[in-house]
């Protein structure tokens, strides 16, 4: 059964996540969730406080459950290198209904643990870079809409506090 994603307004969206220290079947268990719950979300990737849970792990797969091989695992992942530039409409499952032009790294590097807790690392480029810097922002308590102007970014806070008070936000 998918996981309920948290919405911005959130505290756990915007503070950074915690290492994650214990490689086990509860791990597992908790990924294979979090991969549910994108795909039902129709989603590319998914970090865990966007489910409520501060903890350093994101899931991607820039196929949408199409190919089984683009599922990636990042556990305590960090960006260690990045390359050109790149800008494009990215939105946020956290934050629905909203989707902005974004400047990005076009190829990211990154180093990370699996589900075993063994260090690798991992390159990709144009959505699968995006979408790697989008999931370990998550996880350092950034969302999308900051990399935004102050104003873009203060029309849609305004926009989501008129949806709270209607009730059409939760």
């Amino acid at each position: 059964m998918p996981l309920p994603i948290v919405k911005y307004g959130d505290p756990v969206l915007e503070r950074p996540a915690a290492p994650v220290t214990e490689f086990n079947a509860e791990l597992q268990k908790f990924i294979d969730e979090m991969f549910e719950t994108m795909y039902a979300a129709k989603g590319v990737g998914l970090a865990a406080p966007q489910v409520g849970i501060s903890k350093r792990v994101t899931v991607i797969d820039t196929s949408v459950g199409e190919d089984p091989a683009a599922k990636v695992v990042l556990i305590n992942p960090e960006i260690i290198a990045k390359q050109g530039s790149q800008t494009g409409e990215e939105g946020c499952l956290s934050i629905p209904g909203f989707r902005e032009p974004v400047t990005r790294a076009f190829q990211t590097t990154v180093r990370a643990q699996n589900a075993q807790g063994e260090f690798f690392e991992i390159s990709g480029e144009e959505l699968l870079a995006r979408a790697f810097q989008h999931e370990i922002d998550h996880l350092n308590g950034v969302l999308f809409i900051q990399h935004l102007s102050p104003l873009k970014r203060d029309l849609i806070r305004r926009k989501i506090r008129k949806l709270q008070k209607a009730g059409d936000w939760d």
